[in-house]
């Protein structure tokens, strides 16, 4: 016999040998290394170099629910599994790639939890309250904890890696809770401090509307939230700040002021503006003649909103021709009214305004001739006719009726 055919015989039987010492030793319990060489829907096949291959069921592929086995593991794996029972006159054995994950995943989530550590997971499912992930065992990430805003459907999100951190490990009841919420939180609250220091009080930069309150808008600013107060919207008043914005909106705001130990950032659109009074001097001249509304009445006028952001003064004297108490008598908040230019200070803020110049004045009447506001009846006409008649200040009198006993005396 040749060398080479004896070292091949001896490698055969020592071949044999191994096979014959596993199969001895394999018990129910063990752990054994093999490769999946078939995947049907409902279990996987494992070549361990034993005389027949082993099965998983697709129940122990996986600590979560699996539609598929091949959700779990592909031909060519090499997969570490757990003897759950083997029977050799039937030729079956049956595997837990489950127990063995298990078995592992205990202490390296323990490990992460110690450090904080973030991680990668598949989300395998979506379940009431939240979805969960094979992390060796069930992970759950609560609803509350998948992201920084509310999520109302999760459908989605089956299929998708995210990045967690281990938030509550409990080996002894099986429990597992994952938070991607803490990691989004950690790298939010870092950008948000890089950004603030790069801010420029002053400086007109770019934003997104994100949410709408009564109060104002929250602009993204770089990934940062910035409030724009309602006051700052516009230089015109606004009630609501949904009247004049949507969420997604593009727009420029002026920064205000940036607070890093309050995490507070002050933002204004309408700073970003040109201001109205800016150009009002361009807009309104000396004797133009232009609509507006009445916003304020006070004692001693009307302030009337001839452009967004610029009133000005009616002085009660030019409200009416005629004479009157108070502009209430006249004038209501909201009406619209004609009113003339008569004055532009835009350095001041100032304009004068008059409604009566734009009205026709009504004709004068006719009054008598006066002389130093005094009756111009001399006392000889008196003693001559009782019945001469003085006019002072349009009073009209005839003497001889209301006098005349006394004036006959005086012949």
């Amino acid at each position: 016999m040749s060398e080479e055919i004896k070292d091949q015989q001896e490698t055969v039987e020592a071949t044999n040998q191994d096979e014959l010492e596993q199969i001895v030793s394999l018990k129910k319990g063990d752990s054994v290394k093999g490769t999946i060489v078939k995947v049907e829907d409902n279990q996987a096949y494992v070549s361990l170099g034993y005389k027949y291959d082993g099965i998983i069921p697709i129940r122990e592929l996986s600590a979560v629910h699996l539609d598929s086995a091949g959700d779990a593991v592909e031909v060519g794996q090499e997969v570490e599994a757990k003897v759950v029972s083997i029977d050799d006159e039937k030729e079956r054995l049956v595997l837990s790639k489950r127990a063995i994950d298990s078995e592992n995943a205990w202490a390296a989530l323990q490990q992460k939890f110690d450090n904080n550590e973030t991680f990668e997971v598949t989300v395998a499912d979506v379940v009431k309250g939240g979805i969960v992930a094979d992390v060796g065992v069930r992970g759950f990430i609560p609803a509350s904890m998948v992201e920084r805003h509310f999520v109302e459907d999760f459908s989605d999100y089956k299929g998708r890696t995210l990045r967690v951190k281990v938030k509550e490990l409990d080996q002894e009841n099986n429990k597992v809770i994952l938070s991607q919420k803490d990691v989004l939180e950690e790298e939010f609250e870092a950008n948000k401090l890089k950004v603030m220091a790069e801010l420029q009080e002053g400086s007109v930069i770019e934003g997104t509307v994100q949410r709408l309150t009564q109060f104002g808008a929250f602009v993204d600013v770089g990934g940062v939230d910035g409030l724009v107060h309602v006051s700052e919207i516009a230089w015109s008043h606004v009630d609501k700040p949904s009247d004049v914005l949507s969420e997604g909106d593009q727009i420029k705001v002026k920064v205000l002021k940036v607070d890093p130990e309050k995490g507070k950032i002050s933002l204004s659109i309408k700073a970003a503006q040109p201001g109205p009074w800016e150009t009002a001097a361009d807009k309104f001249k000396t004797g133009d003649i232009v609509s507006g509304e009445v916003k304020r009445l006070v004692t001693f006028g009307a302030f009337v909103e001839i452009a967004p952001g610029v009133e000005g003064l009616v002085h009660i004297s030019q409200i009416s021709h005629k004479h009157i108490g108070t502009p209430h008598e006249v004038l209501k908040e909201g009406q619209n009214v004609q009113v003339k230019v008569l004055d532009v200070n835009p350095s001041e803020k100032r304009v004068s305004l008059s409604i009566k110049e734009t009205e026709e004045a009504p004709a004068e009447v006719a009054k008598p001739e006066r002389t130093g506001g005094k009756s111009s009846v001399k006392a000889e006409d008196l003693n001559n006719n009782p019945n001469v008649s003085l006019n002072n200040q349009g009073l009209s009198i005839t003497l001889g009726e209301r006098f005349g006993d006394k004036l006959s005396k005086l012949k």
